[in-house]
């Protein structure tokens, strides 16, 4: 019986880490657009996927603080670019609301490329 019960817990587990493997999708390639709250309003940005990846972004258009953005955008979008999403991008200190609107506005893009 407790050999029954190890191999019924050891099938149980190669399923669950094969449908863990399989959870990351690869994005569809192409160009899309997303938009965010910022700190003083709307970040607009185009996201470009390559090979199922975050390949480039651009900010079309934000209104946040000079010296604040920079920071903002210098450390955020490196650290997505390459990624299938920008979950992972941390945010900067003093800047946080600039860089929680990066990440959202690249998610909303993204949410096309799904």
């Amino acid at each position: 019986m407790k050999k029954i019960v190890k191999i019924a817990a050891s099938a149980l587990l190669s399923v669950g880490v094969l449908v863990g493997c399989g959870s990351t999708s690869a994005l569809k390639d192409g160009t899309y657009n997303g938009e965010a709250q910022g700190h003083n309003g709307p970040i607009k940005v185009t996201v470009t996927v390559a090979e199922g990846k975050v390949s480039d972004i651009t900010v079309d258009e934000h209104a946040e603080t000079e010296g604040i953005w920079e920071k903002a955008e210098e450390a955020v979008i490196p650290a997505i670019v390459g990624k299938t999403s920008a979950d992972d991008a941390e945010t900067v200190s003093g800047a946080t609301v600039s860089s929680t609107g990066i990440k959202d506005a690249v998610n909303k893009a993204l949410e096309s490329a799904k």
